[in-house]
């Protein structure tokens, strides 16, 4: 049960209110920003809340029990705010956010109404939306391990254990054709494909490499997934990491890290589910391999 202070009490039983809304948004990585429909900053919770922010709140969904509730938050980059960067890089993914209902004529007067966590977040030009999901999402969520022929560790991570050391290379651009190619040099002695779904560390952040190929200039031209936010100069430094397709052959001969292996290689398919007994095959209940 919601609790309000006697004070915003009296005034909402008022004839007339003075209310406006405020969002404290608490990042993963510390930071801290504050945001209003009201159209003065105001101090609500210890933050300052900028109306500058252009900050708008859909329609909230709630529902008997434990399901989930939704809603949605849209609002305007700006310098002093949201920047788009930021939200490439993930900074507000899973941040927790707290809604107040404030009166702007007394903000000391302000109650909690509701905790979300940011969800999906669209761009469209200088605009974003971001869906709010209560906390009660997390139930929703898959627990535990999937069972999969493929390995669910990322490489050289604490599950993968690999040493990266000798699978990473340094590089330098040497020119971008568009923000989804880039070429480099420094790759010389890296075969065709050898840092296919690797990673590109550039300018602080980290790009997903589809494909790495020769064009035979002796430059290496890397494909990513997704565009880069900012086209870095010719000259600028950058690291580039071998990737794994997650296969357990390319664990055990590529990396020699087998014992390591975090996924179910010998689990039968669904052809064998459909499959019958036959006299050509082994059906003792020992293991299957590929």
């Amino acid at each position: 049960m919601r609790t309000i202070a006697a004070p915003l009490a009296a005034h909402l039983a008022g004839d007339a209110t003075t209310t406006c809304h405020a969002w404290r948004v608490l990042r993963r990585d510390g930071a801290v920003l504050g945001f209003t429909d009201h159209d003065a900053d105001l101090w609500v919770a210890g933050t300052l809340c900028r109306a500058a922010s252009g900050f708008a709140a859909s329609e909230d969904e709630t529902g008997q029990g434990f399901a989930a509730a939704s809603g949605e938050v849209a609002g305007g980059f700006s310098s002093e705010a949201i920047r788009p960067e930021d939200l490439s890089a993930g900074h507000y993914d899973g941040a927790r956010v707290e809604l107040y209902l404030v009166n702007w004529a007394e903000p000391a007067q302000a109650a909690l109404l509701a905790v979300r966590e940011i969800g999906e977040v669209m761009r469209a030009g200088e605009r974003f939306s971001a869906e709010l999901r209560s906390i009660a999402h997390r139930l929703d969520q898959p627990q535990g391990r999937l069972y999969n022929r493929r390995c669910d560790a990322e490489l050289g991570d604490s599950r993968c254990r690999v040493d990266l050391t000798g699978w990473r290379a340094a590089g330098t651009v040497m020119a971008v054709e568009d923000r989804s190619h880039v070429r480099l040099s420094g790759l010389d002695a890296f075969a065709e494909g050898f840092f296919d779904g690797g990673t590109l560390e550039l300018g602080g952040r980290r790009h997903v490499i589809d494909r790495h190929r020769l064009p035979g200039d002796g430059t290496a031209r890397l494909t990513l997934w997704l565009p880069l936010e900012e086209v870095p100069a010719s000259g600028t430094a950058c690291t580039v990491t071998a990737g794994c397709d997650k296969r357990f052959a390319t664990c055990k001969v590529r990396f020699g890290n087998g014992l390591n292996f975090r996924g179910f290689p010998h689990v039968p398919g669904t052809d064998f589910s459909y499959s019958y007994a036959d006299g050509e095959r082994l059906h003792d209940g020992g293991p299957i391999f590929e």
